[in-house]
């Protein structure tokens, strides 16, 4: 399936909003993820996207809509050769190959933008389509972390991702 990655404009505030709230989504992010998610929810969250420089929040973007995000967050203080991943797509294109795409293009745009060597991804243990997702795009698990993450008031294990970059980037 054709998408593109690109910053988030104002005008895709309709469309965000649309695809962004959806509980079968929600439930798989942390609680900055809110559902229901509203139009001042996706106002903030177009004004974060659009306030770093360089980007490090991206459009998931099928037939002119932005139907999901991608983003790569370095870290600081000792944590500072790392940056995070997080990304999210619409219910309806789950299983069409579009975020393991959107995960290479962002893990090699973040090692070629960042002074980073690592860019890790965390999942709850529950989520094994985001995982195998990671370990299809060449992230390894590094760590299962036991009840590190309550949300909707249950318990789950963290399980962190994480790839290493390449010598000759």
């Amino acid at each position: 399936m054709n998408f593109k990655l690109r910053p988030f404009q104002l005008s895709d505030l309709q469309s965000l909003v649309k695809h962004a709230n959806n509980y079968n989504i929600a439930k798989n992010l942390s609680n900055k993820f809110p559902f229901p998610y509203t139009q001042n929810d996706g106002i903030a969250f177009i004004n974060l996207a659009l306030s770093a420089t360089p980007q490090e929040i991206f459009a998931i973007v099928v037939n002119g809509e932005a139907v999901g995000s991608i983003g790569v967050h370095p870290q600081a203080d000792f944590y500072c050769k790392n940056a995070e991943m997080g990304y999210w797509i619409e219910e309806e294109y789950w299983g069409n190959g579009i975020v393991p795409e959107a995960i290479k293009l962002m893990v090699s745009y973040g090692f070629k933008t960042f002074n980073i060597t690592r860019i890790f991804a965390r999942t709850f243990d529950t989520n094994i389509k985001s995982q195998r997702v990671l370990e299809k795009t060449g992230f390894t698990l590094e760590a299962e972390l036991k009840e590190t993450f309550y949300k909707n008031g249950t318990v789950y294990d963290e399980m962190i991702y994480g790839i290493r970059k390449p010598v000759n980037l």
